[in-house]
């Protein structure tokens, strides 16, 4: 009966170890999908590469995150609330390692696209893109941080805004395809770019849920808010070159 105690006490220590190890990985994460973004804007091919060399450690921190839940777990055997907190931290690791590949990804077509010549208003609208999912990010952490649940409620519901960012730019992308055959090699890098940035708002929010359910014991009960009509869009493109 006085074990539990003892163990609870290390099992806090283990997960603030651990949780340090979080913040410190979803830090290098906001700043690969700015750096990233300024790369694009900048055209520099070098800052680009860093983004990429960068995602090594991002992948070593979830690798050393996941190993220490699992010793954690072991040692500690920890009861239902805990170990829903050991399990929440896995899922938060896993979501932060896959932002970071699509700020990787985002890096990698950089130096395709200086070969050619800029695309009309992209870079702006992608560097905003960029900004909103960042700052999502930041107040995705910070919730975690202080088990916020209303942020992380305000944070999905954010979503939705970056969901029409994407929309807006398939549309403007399409558009300069249709009236410059030139401008397709382009627009279809920046395409996966803004669809790249769009997936980083779905494990944001990923990330918000968690937050919830952490903190609850329960997930949102109402469906995520969603506002990608990018397939309908690409339907009516295609009908309309096709007449």
């Amino acid at each position: 009966m006085n074990e539990r105690p003892h163990t609870s006490k290390a099992f806090d220590e283990d997960l603030r170890e651990i949780e340090a190890m979080v913040m410190t990985m979803g830090g290098l994460v906001e700043a690969a999908i700015a750096d990233a973004a300024k790369a694009l804007d900048m055209r520099d091919e070098e800052e680009a590469e860093k983004v990429i060399a960068s995602d090594k450690r991002v992948d070593a921190l979830e690798e050393e995150i996941n190993t220490a839940v699992v010793r954690m777990i072991a040692l500690r055997q920890p009861m239902a609330d805990d170990l829903r907190l050991a399990v929440t931290v896995m899922k938060i690791a896993g979501n932060l390692e896959r932002m970071g590949d699509y700020a990787k990804n985002i890096a990698k077509r950089t130096p395709v696209l200086v070969q050619g010549p800029p695309i009309m208003g992209a870079s702006n609208s992608l560097r905003r893109m960029a900004k909103s999912v960042r700052l999502m990010l930041k107040d995705a952490l910070d919730a975690y941080a202080r088990r916020d649940v209303a942020l992380a409620m305000d944070v999905r519901v954010r979503d939705r805004e970056v969901d029409q960012m994407n929309s807006a730019l398939f549309r403007e992308f399409l558009t300069h395809m249709m009236e410059d055959p030139r401008n397709i090699t382009a627009c279809m890098h920046l395409l996966f770019i803004a669809k790249n940035l769009e997936r980083v708002g779905d494990h944001v929010t990923s990330i918000a849920e968690q937050v919830v359910f952490m903190t609850t014991g329960s997930t949102p009960d109402d469906d995520r808010p969603k506002q990608d009509d990018t397939s309908t869009v690409a339907a009516i493109g295609s009908h309309g070159a096709g007449g």
